[in-house]
């Protein structure tokens, strides 16, 4: 009779011998998005002096079941001159992942790491086409290194634990 390893872990948190790490996503999502142009239209005739763009994000994770997660990418942009904003955007974007027989050690650096690399190109996506259909030139954000990101916060001590 064949032992079932439906996610059956050992005493140290690894999986089972013979059951497969594997990673699946449910769904991903935009749970919130918010574009204010407050000076509008005056604001869509040119940058005006001294343009800045202040560009926040951060990573959330929240257990939503057995073996099931939700991976969210924050983002904050805030473009203003030296006559005040010219823009704000929020966003949230999230996928639901389903982690099974992956050792516990590992399972923070999955959902810090792996899940926002397949999330943000299309947060990405959606940013440009909002400051587009804003008015403005599109957004196009740089690239995120999510793991250079993870070792800067852990070796900080920002990251806390996904329980």
């Amino acid at each position: 009779m064949a032992e079932e390893q439906n996610g059956a872990k050992n005493g140290n948190g690894a999986p089972q011998d013979g059951a497969e790490p594997s990673i699946q996503v449910i769904g991903q999502y935009l749970k919130d998005l918010s574009f204010e142009s407050p000076k509008a239209p005056g604001s869509l005739k040119s940058p005006g002096e001294n343009p800045n763009l202040q560009v926040d994000i951060n990573v959330n994770v929240h257990k939503l079941d057995e073996d099931v997660y939700e991976s969210g990418i924050q983002l904050k942009v805030h473009a203003s001159n030296d006559d005040g904003t010219i823009y704000m955007l929020e966003a949230l974007y999230a996928g639901a992942f389903q982690i099974k027989n992956l050792p516990d050690d590992a399972l923070e650096p999955v959902l810090l790491i792996n899940c926002p690399t397949i999330l943000y190109p299309f947060l990405r996506r959606i940013i440009s086409e909002m400051t587009q259909e804003g008015g403005f030139p599109p957004l196009l954000l740089d690239p995120i290194d999510f793991a250079t990101l993870y070792k800067q916060r852990k070796t900080a001590g920002e990251v806390q634990g996904t329980a």
